[in-house]
């Protein structure tokens, strides 16, 4: 399993989406779709009937987002195969999911259609538990999409969380399978709401976590007996800043119950070979104690911030004694390498690692011999992984895994732990799409403390010969989340029309560590915004565009640092694209009404209960620091009933810089007046933090991104590199 996940999976303001899988959808390809992380709760009062009024500045950019439309519908057809781990195979069946619901095919007659499992359209039609009307409840129930498939132990039962564009609860529908072909008749047995995470311990008995106002704080368990079911509680966190989660080990022996805050955690094990299902504890929560478990051969291989610097190590510890007095160390990774993952694979514990020079590369641990630990190099162009969760039927001792990068497709590899094995699809990695003319270059920013910060950037041509070439900008740097730097068709068109890409790895986030982390919390956010400054200096310095050229881009947290430096330097970017952007820091951390605010303390501070905190979160805060200038042209993109954000924050962000901006061209006389910049607010209706799920409204979404950067920077997008005259 991805262990880190569990320890992340509370934090707020994320965004990561697998955009590609849209297209997928469209094309009824089998794919499975990630559950989405758990985010800061706000309701706004704004119904969708009114949204469109709120939305300004749109017209202007409409010719050329149906010309961006039509390029990116191309675009996704080109990348609509790229190899995914969206099948799940059973023991008998493979089972992918289409448009209408899932499927499943019998491994053992292959020459058999496909037969239905769970139609969706049986979910719609269901009686709503929510007591809205009937139109209302048509509304609600339209454009369901599975978010994650879970097959009981032999096949007998599965479980899928769905989810729709209003509501921000996921649905789980247990359905039961016909052990051979064809399926009587596709039976949905049980509905569970508001569930979150969901593991089958045995084939009756499932065990679920379930989402109230954003928190998840309570585990279930559902028993499947022959004479009805039956569910009863099993674990309830009285800490309203810990997040609850269960996820079974590998070898499905061991099921978690995950208990994390930003800053510690405590686990729950459950042994599912046992007829006692009851919890016990690993290790008792303590102040910054990070830990997550794995099994092997009835020891727990742990994964702990007990390393030199508060660092990640791999430790050790009998099932029968699993507390800290007990863990025995196996690895410590050397300085300046960050573990991002852990995985068991057979008689060894697979990590995924960050180098000292940024790029991903696998350590692998002998379980037996651990002193015989060695490192698997990836290709130097990898930014992102994603390991394949082991299927009913796959090789334990088999890591599967695919690995990409924003502007190289997805592939497939297997590694053999034993002998050090590492397999790929030549094909995939030969074929003309994924290779390409596309250079990975790795810099370093120094800092104005004189810390060096990673940046990733994407190129077509050398180094040297970018100073005219477009820039676009990505950071996040917040919660310990790295930046997501999976494959996405949008970047590849931007680096196929001249495009050069740059990732800043800011302090903040998580890509050197947990220390890495810890310098930008709280008192420290200064740090990111310093990094952030610091690497465009450095890109300008080395010839990569310059400012008029450039445009920065940031989702959720990552508005903060953007916005900091748009009020601080807007004279170093020339627009700026802002997805779901937080961006009153001090008004959401003083509101203890929203549901995750003591969460999300750990990460901005206090400003009700600390004076000194509410001094730093006022003087960096992007709403509270607006003044009369010039500002970069701004796309701001939002939800009405964002659920992570608030959507109020965001609106009155847009009427001050409007203010400010009027303000400062009314003051200046108009031989001085520079042209003055567009302020465009896209307020969509739903509650979809990560953007919409509907394919055509994510392409109308990201045709806009696309002509609003054209336009602000004077491009013409069907001749790369040109600029158009100047408006």
């Amino acid at each position: 399993m991805a262990v880190l996940s569990s320890l992340l999976c509370s934090s707020a303001r994320l965004f990561s989406q697998p955009r590609l899988r849209f297209w997928e959808l469209t094309v009824c390809k089998r794919t499975t779709w990630l559950s989405l992380p758990v985010q800061r709760c706000y309701t706004s009062d704004t119904s969708e009937s009114s949204v469109d009024h709120l939305s300004a500045g749109l017209e202007r950019y409409k010719h050329l987002q149906k010309y961006f439309n039509r390029r990116l519908k191309a675009t996704y057809h080109r990348f609509s195969s790229i190899p995914d781990h969206s099948l799940v195979c059973g023991l008998h069946h493979v089972y992918f999911i289409e448009g209408d619901g899932i499927y499943r095919m019998d491994k053992r007659q292959s020459e058999l259609d496909p037969e239905q499992v769970l139609n969706l359209a049986q979910v719609s039609e269901e009686k709503d538990k929510t007591g809205c009307d009937n139109e209302d409840r048509k509304r609600r129930c339209q454009g369901w999409t599975v978010q994650r498939i879970r097959l009981s132990p032999q096949e007998k039962h599965l479980a899928a969380t769905l989810k729709t564009n209003h509501r921000e609860e996921l649905r789980c529908v247990i359905v039961r399978l016909g052990s051979s072909p064809p399926l009587d008749s596709p039976n949905v047995i049980f509905t569970l709401d508001k569930v979150f995470s969901f593991e089958w311990a045995t084939d009756n008995i499932l065990f679920y976590t379930t989402l109230e106002d954003l928190r998840c704080s309570r585990v279930f368990c559902l028993n499947l007996t022959s004479c009805g079911s039956r569910i009863s509680s099993v674990y309830q966190e009285t800490h309203p800043d810990v997040f609850v989660e269960v996820s079974l080990s590998r070898d499905r022996q061991i099921l978690s119950i995950n208990c994390s805050s930003r800053t510690s955690s405590e686990v729950l094990l459950i042994d599912t070979t046992s007829s006692n299902l009851e919890p016990f504890l690993v290790q008792p929560r303590q102040p910054d104690l990070l830990y997550h478990v794995e099994h092997w051969r009835r020891w727990l291989i742990i994964l702990a911030n007990t390393g030199p610097g508060q660092e990640y190590q791999v430790v050790r510890a009998p099932l029968s004694e699993p507390s800290m007095a007990s863990w025995v160390p196996l690895l410590a990774p050397g300085t300046g390498t960050a573990i991002k993952d852990m995985d068991v694979v057979g008689d060894h514990c697979v990590l995924v690692a960050r180098t000292p020079a940024s790029e991903l590369a696998l350590i692998v641990v002998p379980l037996t011999h651990p002193e015989e630990a060695y490192t698997v190099q990836l290709p130097s162009w990898a930014c992102a992984i994603q390991t394949k969760k082991p299927d009913l039927a796959d090789q334990r001792s088999v890591f599967k895994f695919l690995i990409s990068s924003p502007v190289h497709l997805p592939v497939s590899f297997c590694l053999h732990p034993e002998d050090g094995l590492l397999l790929s699809d030549t094909k995939e990695r030969s074929s003309p799409e994924n290779q390409g003319n596309y250079t990975t270059t790795r810099l370093e920013a120094c800092s104005q403390d004189g810390t060096l910060v990673p940046v990733t950037l994407f190129h077509t041509v050398p180094v040297e010969g970018l100073r005219q070439a477009p820039l676009l900008v990505h950071v996040y740097g917040a919660y310990g989340r790295d930046l997501n730097m999976e494959f996405c068709p949008e970047k590849r068109l931007l680096l196929e029309q001249g495009w050069a890409l740059a990732y800043c790895h800011i302090r903040g986030g998580g890509e050197l560590g947990l220390s890495w982390q810890r310098q930008a919390r709280v008192e420290g956010k200064h740090r990111g915004v310093e990094d952030l400054k610091a690497c465009l200096h450095h890109l300008f310095s080395s010839g990569v565009s310059s400012p008029a050229l450039t445009a920065l881009t940031a989702c959720s947290a990552g508005a903060v640092p953007v916005g900091v430096l748009c009020n601080e330097h807007p004279h170093m970017m020339q627009a700026v694209i802002l997805q779901a952007p937080f961006l009153d820091v001090l008004g959401t951390m003083e509101d203890p009404s929203l549901p995750l605010t003591l969460e999300d303390r750990e990460e901005w501070g206090d400003p009700a209960g600390n004076p000194k905190h509410r001094l730093t979160i006022s003087s960096y805060c992007p709403l509270h620091n607006i003044t009369p200038q010039c500002y970069p042209s701004m796309l701001l993109t939002a939800c009405s009933d964002d659920a992570r954000v608030p959507l109020s924050g965001v609106l009155k962000y847009a009427e001050k810089l409007k203010k400010a901006i009027y303000t400062h061209f009314t003051m200046k006389p108009k031989s001085e007046c520079e042209p003055a910049p567009n302020i465009v607010l896209n307020v969509q209706s739903g509650a979809n933090h990560l953007g919409p799920e509907d394919f055509e409204m994510m392409l109308e979404e990201e045709a806009l991104k696309l002509s609003f950067l054209y336009m602000e920077l004077g491009l013409d997008p069907r001749q790369p590199l040109r600029r158009r005259r100047k408006r």
